[in-house]
């Protein structure tokens, strides 16, 4: 029998909550032996509209981009050191553009069984930037979302 799980995407945006997310998706692939691919999403889509705004100058739209390719190589990292701990092997990810079409994007290409998302920050609004983007990926995504929420997966990740 087909594991009834085989293929999971985790969007790494960088927040406590994607990293929690990601480490529940180490301990999901882990028990379910399957494939995990984490994903980061160097947000260029927002990056145009400042720039288009007026509210960056070229040149401070080119610094900004390379400023989160770097924060995400960073992030992609950790994450990656948490599954090798695990013993669970991770595909790393980088894209650019909206931050929903391409973690939808990833999920299609990898015939995903489940998109991981972080809960919201409590002090953020579901306003911002990944709230839309949750929301988008939820409404669009054609296999399960889960929004992931465990106040105890930090020991679970420990014990597992």
């Amino acid at each position: 029998m087909k594991s009834f799980i085989s293929n999971i995407v985790t969007a790494v945006t960088g927040t406590d909550a994607s990293i929690l997310a990601a480490k529940y998706a180490i301990v999901m692939s882990k028990a379910y032996d399957c494939k995990l691919s984490a994903v980061y999403v160097v947000d260029t889509a927002t990056i145009k509209q400042l720039a288009l705004s007026k509210i960056f100058i070229q040149e401070e739209a080119a610094e900004y981009e390379k400023s989160l390719e770097a924060n995400g190589n960073r992030y992609l990292t950790f994450v990656e050191e948490l599954a090798v701990a695990k013993g669970v092997k991770l595909e790393r990810i980088m894209r650019k553009g909206a931050i929903y079409t391409e973690i939808l994007s990833v999920a299609d290409e990898k015939k995903a069984d489940l998109i991981l998302l972080g809960g919201w920050e409590r002090d953020t609004k579901t306003t911002d930037i990944i709230g839309h983007s949750h929301r988008e990926i939820m409404a669009n995504a054609k296999c399960s979302v889960v929004l992931v929420k465990e106040p105890d997966i930090d020991s679970i990740y420990k014990n597992a």
